[in-house]
């Protein structure tokens, strides 16, 4: 079976919004949050939507992903964008105190 429809999870302060991206054999549904919370039950209404797989943004880590995978009764596989030590710098840089 072909991979013909994801979604995708973002979360963010202004980001309550949806969005998406269609090709005459793929669709990508983004959805964004405001809170990690809101994860597990857009989740499932991706899984009703006939979505796939679903990938969660950095913002929800090991134990919202863990949520949203008990919340779907792992119907679909999910999984979470992880950054590595490597990346703390330019992560600090975007979301650590402003000046």
């Amino acid at each position: 079976m072909a991979l013909t429809k994801l979604g995708f999870i973002v979360t963010g302060s202004d980001l309550a919004s949806r969005m998406i991206m269609r090709s005459p054999t793929f669709e990508m549904i983004a959805v964004g949050i405001t809170s990690p919370a809101e994860g597990p039950a857009v989740a499932c209404g991706l899984v009703e939507e006939g979505v796939q797989l679903i990938e969660l943004c950095g913002g929800f880590g090991p134990l919202w992903t863990s949520r949203v995978i008990d919340a779907i009764g792992a119907r679909v596989p999910v999984g979470s964008v992880s950054y590595g030590p490597e990346a703390i710098e330019g992560l600090h840089a975007i979301f650590g105190p402003q000046a």
